[in-house]
């Protein structure tokens, strides 16, 4: 039987593995470019000056931030931002919205906030930048780079080196299956026919990003949204610590998610596809589950931190900072096991650190 263990432990768990936090690495980055696609989770200020509510370019989000408030939704460093320093990128991969000529060749961040797989999802925030257009800003990237490159044979075989993370998915439930009074996916499918459409959906994508010349995928799963701050208040757990069907449902996709993954690696041999696990990342190390409360304390309807407002002071003791984001700490967490898995269920069938190597 698993031993049951105190929140003391959590907490002494988190406090240790902030040493990775001042972690440099040295030489030259393991790949020469780095290209993130996804959602408020590694959106690094896209949405800025989009005219809608899923935006964090306001205190208190990026306190810890070393460039101050900057559009991430959390206290500092995205899990995207992580990765990038463990593959030993000197500086943040720049925003698709403000990316320079000068920037493009080390990579370019699309994410957005609210963003989706389907085109409808986290359309009654305002506007995002759907993956669609995250592909077709992408497109635009290339063509950019092939023109500063002036050589087509030379950029396709850059292209091919560079690593490509996606991270995106969750707004599809959170702003869209789970919300029946603005969408009607949710007496459209069951929960086992929306994972199968939503993955199918996600493959499409993925292939197009291959054939625009990727070969090495970084594929991130969905996290447990039924453990969120927001989700828990907003639909009760019944005693249990998070509301488990939402998790169950979640998981699903994750299934669906990871056999895609194994396709992908069959069907293209000249790509590596990798999956990486928050369900097994985020698993507490014992019968007690995380800490879920909030480091904002006040946090608005949607669930972000309500401006101005002030955060808690030991924000390297919590794991969400408003309502569905996680702190910097837990994307430390989540980006070191990403890039070197701590676990066999973190990552398939390998981590970032040997993805790099191929």
């Amino acid at each position: 039987m698993t031993p049951k263990l105190s929140p003391s432990y959590h907490i002494i768990i988190l406090v240790g593995l902030m040493q990775v936090m001042t972690f440099v690495v040295a030489g030259e980055p393991q790949v020469p470019c780095y290209f993130i696609f996804g959602d408020s989770l590694v959106d690094s200020g896209n949405n800025n000056g989009l005219t809608t509510e899923a935006k964090a370019n306001y205190s208190p989000y990026g306190i810890d931030f070393p460039q101050g408030i900057s559009g991430r939704f959390t206290n500092g460093r995205t899990v995207a931002d992580i990765i990038g320093q463990l593959l030993g990128f000197p500086n943040f991969i720049p925003p698709y919205a403000t990316a320079s000529d000068q920037q493009i060749s080390t990579g370019v961040n699309y994410g957005s906030g609210s963003a989706g797989i389907r085109e409808e999802t986290g359309s009654q925030l305002g506007d995002r930048i759907s993956l669609d257009r995250q592909l077709l800003n992408h497109e635009r990237i290339i063509a950019r780079l092939s023109t500063l490159q002036n050589n087509k044979t030379f950029t396709d075989e850059y292209l091919k080196k560079c690593i490509y993370l996606t991270n995106i998915g969750s707004n599809d439930y959170i702003n869209n299956y789970l919300m029946p009074s603005f969408y009607p996916t949710s007496n459209t499918y069951t929960v086992e026919q929306y994972a199968t459409v939503l993955v199918q959906q996600y493959s499409q994508r993925l292939k197009t990003i291959y054939n625009l010349g990727a070969r090495k995928f970084v594929v991130f799963g969905l996290g447990q949204i039924g453990c969120t701050p927001h989700e828990i208040t907003r639909f009760g757990t019944n005693g249990e610590p998070c509301v488990q069907w939402i998790n169950d449902a979640v998981k699903l996709f994750n299934d669906e998610l990871k056999r895609l993954v194994e396709e992908l690696n069959s069907d293209y041999l000249d790509a590596r596809f990798i999956f990486i696990n928050l369900t097994s990342i985020s698993a507490p190390q014992g019968d007690v589950p995380l800490p879920n409360t909030p480091c904002c304390n006040q946090l608005r309807e949607d669930g972000q931190c309500v401006p101005g407002s002030k955060p808690c002071l030991f924000r390297a003791l919590t794991v969400f900072y408003d309502g569905f984001h996680p702190t910097e700490i837990a994307n430390t967490i989540i980006g070191t096991r990403s890039y070197v898995s701590v676990s066999p269920t973190d990552t398939y069938p390998y981590d970032i650190s040997h993805l790099a190597r191929f």
